[in-house]
């Protein structure tokens, strides 16, 4: 199966990061408008948690030693689990949802460099992606990272980071648009 249109797309949308996000000074890139809302580099953070997340999942079926739960055996179950979470991340897509502890940003105050860490992160993922062909072509299925028993195609986990990234870029967006008055959106 070609990868080829998922690394495209992190190519996208880590272009669209760099450009909305690169001129903005650490203290900015750290603004929270409010206690419930993260920042945007609690949003990049939030991302490279998650994607990092099914890296040793991606080597374990490279290698041939994953073991899916029984659940992902039933079809229906995957596809039901797999189209109700890729509905769930898409942007726009309904009220905001609260993630798992395990993907909780690492910190709430983040470096400077965290747009250049970000960039790096997705030549990582789209390398762990690209390296997938071979589970892709075999159909296989695995499960969540945080759950156990949510359990969907492998091709249904790129689609959803890739969402999952839109979404999280939709979120910075409205953070970026937040900033107080007055603010310089100049290093």
């Amino acid at each position: 199966m070609d990868t080829q249109p998922w690394t495209r797309q992190l190519d996208e949308l880590t272009s669209k990061f760099k450009e909305q996000f690169g001129a903005l000074s650490q203290q900015q890139l750290n603004w929270k408008p409010d206690a419930q809302r993260w920042s945007i580099a609690q949003n990049l953070d939030h991302l490279m948690v998650i994607n990092s997340s099914y890296f040793p999942i991606l080597e374990s079926l490279r290698q041939g030693t994953y073991k899916a739960p029984f659940s992902a055996r039933i079809g229906f179950i995957v596809r039901l689990l797999g189209k109700t979470l890729l509905a769930a991340v898409q942007p726009g897509a309904g009220k905001k949802t609260k993630t798992f502890p395990i993907w909780e940003p690492s910190a709430s105050e983040l470096p400077a460099d965290i747009l250049e860490r970000f960039a790096r992160h997705q030549q990582e993922l789209k390398q762990q992606i690209s390296s997938s062909e071979a589970p892709l072509q075999q159909g296989a299925v695995i499960s969540s990272p945080a759950n156990r028993f949510i359990v969907y195609k492998l091709e249904t986990a790129f689609d959803i980071l890739i969402a999952h990234e839109r979404r999280h870029l939709q979120q910075a967006l409205q953070v970026r648009n937040e900033l107080p008055e007055g603010t310089s959106l100049a290093k």
